[in-house]
């Protein structure tokens, strides 16, 4: 769980979270949730925190139905899509969150 504190920390990275949601057109539902993803899982360092950022985008968008490919995320994200694959199965165990079946 995160605090109203962590959001203000990190406002920079919601920030950036919108911004790439937004170059993705997702929805809502998927950038609340990729919000809150990104909040519970906040990395000490400011250095992990964009693949935090588009692993949180990548998995919002397969929970709430609004999916994107990792290369799209990735791209959109800046960083590459092996960054989000070797993260997001991991967030999502974490969170208590399925996949969709695939």
């Amino acid at each position: 769980m995160y605090s109203a504190r962590d959001q203000v920390e990190n406002a920079e990275w919601l920030d950036e979270i919108e911004a790439t949601a937004e170059r993705l057109d997702m929805d809502e539902a998927a950038r609340s949730r990729a919000a809150d993803l990104f909040l519970s899982n906040v990395p000490e360092t400011d250095r992990s925190k964009r693949a935090v950022l588009a692993t949180s985008v990548y998995v919002a968008g397969l929970v709430e139905g609004d999916s994107r490919s990792q290369q799209r995320v990735a791209e959109a994200a800046d960083v590459s899509r092996l960054t989000i694959s070797q993260r997001y199965e991991a967030m999502l165990e974490n969170q208590g969150l399925d996949a969709p079946g695939w």
